[in-house]
């Protein structure tokens, strides 16, 4: 699914314009981006969770050279789908 399809699907289901509707899905994206941005836990039930999490620096090896490098630390985005969500999609709806 794009976000093109999201827009059709918000669109179709609520009666907004195209255009409004669009917007609604641009604002949430960017809540959430700017929520995450912010180092804050978003957790939508039924859904699961999306955190932002540290991971620290370490050594590497470059696959081709076999020599090490050093893998710098970085920010990843992790996110865990609730027990609903996992239910539905291996078709255990209660």
């Amino acid at each position: 699914m794009t976000k093109a399809d999201l827009i059709e699907n918000v669109y179709m289901t609520t009666g907004f314009s195209k255009k409004e509707s669009a917007a609604i899905v641009e604002m949430v994206f960017d809540l959430m981006k700017d929520t995450l941005e912010a180092g804050e836990k978003i957790k939508i039930a039924g859904f699961g969770n999306f955190v932002v999490k540290e991971k620290a620096a370490r050594r590497g090896r470059n696959p081709q050279t076999g020599s090490e490098i050093e893998i710098s630390a970085r920010k990843i985005l992790s996110f865990k789908p609730s027990q609903v969500l996992k239910a539905a999609i291996n078709g255990q709806q209660d």
